[in-house]
């Protein structure tokens, strides 16, 4: 019996690609995002965020902005001599990599084809923009095209700018193939002016963000919410991001990591139904949960 591409690839996957096993080789074009966030738009002082798809987001904390794992690509996974073989975009980004900002800052969380994309990188490489990535990771990427690559690890902190950017341990994995599991992993929270933001990058349900709680509030916390069907080890539930996001003591959520890519087997719709189930009368602190939203407060 033949063996397919699309066999190849999910019996790879997720062990070896970090991506679920489903819906790899879907035809249909990808659905434009319903909105378009206006980064022109945003006054100088505040706090602003955008999501983009997936884990992408853009954050401005007066003035200075924050890109989050940056993926614009079609799809996410292996790139070969005849395109990219992985799950294909149920929806395009809000915003293409020429619509964007000028960009002060790029966090990469981890290693997994759907949050360090390769070509989108490329596309943003700039010799004005620093990385930040997590430790056994920045072998990935060329020096010559950046400002600077700084890895850190769990706990670890560094300036950039007026943003210092700590590195908090999650629950994920960190190897981009099979063989690689010694690289790391990370959520980040950003603290710059007045404003607390905490990206958590990829997680399951982890005790580790109680660490975070002080008396001051983070302001927004980047939440994922999908791809736990049958992933539960590696991945929360809205549920469990909202318990985590109340551990660090954040006033608003933006949950992302859903209504993307088909990486899992729940329903596209199930986790942002179940975010707002469990919100209740609270559901004003989910903040741009849809592709191309946006959200400001300005103190």
């Amino acid at each position: 019996m033949a063996i397919s591409r699309r066999t190849i690839f999910a019996s790879a996957a997720p062990a070896a690609l970090g991506l679920g096993a489903y819906a790899f080789y879907r035809q249909t074009p990808a659905a434009s995002a319903s909105l378009r966030p206006q980064p022109e738009q945003w006054q100088p002082k505040g706090l602003h965020a955008a999501w983009l798809g997936h884990a992408t987001t853009l954050i401005q904390i007066d003035g200075f902005t924050i890109l989050t794992d940056p993926v614009f690509s079609p799809r996410c996974g292996i790139d070969l001599i005849l395109g990219t073989l992985g799950p294909k975009r149920l929806v395009s980004p809000a915003l293409t990599i020429g619509q964007l900002p000028k960009i002060d800052l790029i966090l990469l969380s981890h290693a997994h084809f759907d949050h360090w994309d390769l070509p989108s990188l490329k596309a943003l490489s700039n010799t004005n923009i620093p990385i930040i990535c997590a430790t056994q990771t920045q072998d990935l990427l060329n020096p010559s095209l950046w400002k600077s690559i700084k890895e850190l690890g769990w706990r670890e902190t560094t300036q950039v700018g007026p943003a210092n950017i700590r590195a908090i341990e999650v629950k994920h994995w960190g190897a981009r193939v099979r063989n690689d599991t010694y690289r790391g992993y990370n959520g980040y929270l950003i603290e710059a002016g007045n404003y607390k933001v905490l990206f958590s990058g990829d997680t399951a349900y982890t005790t580790h963000f109680q660490e975070l709680r002080t008396a001051k509030p983070i302001d927004l916390a980047i939440m994922p919410i999908g791809a736990y069907n049958p992933w539960i080890a590696n991945h929360c539930t809205p549920e469990q991001a909202i318990q985590m996001a109340d551990w660090a003591n954040a006033e608003r959520i933006m949950p992302v990591h859903h209504q993307t890519f088909t990486l899992s087997s729940e329903p596209v719709h199930e986790p942002i139904e179940r975010l707002f189930n469990k919100l209740g009368n609270n559901n004003q602190r989910a903040v741009a949960h849809q592709i191309g939203s946006q959200w400001s407060v300005i103190t």
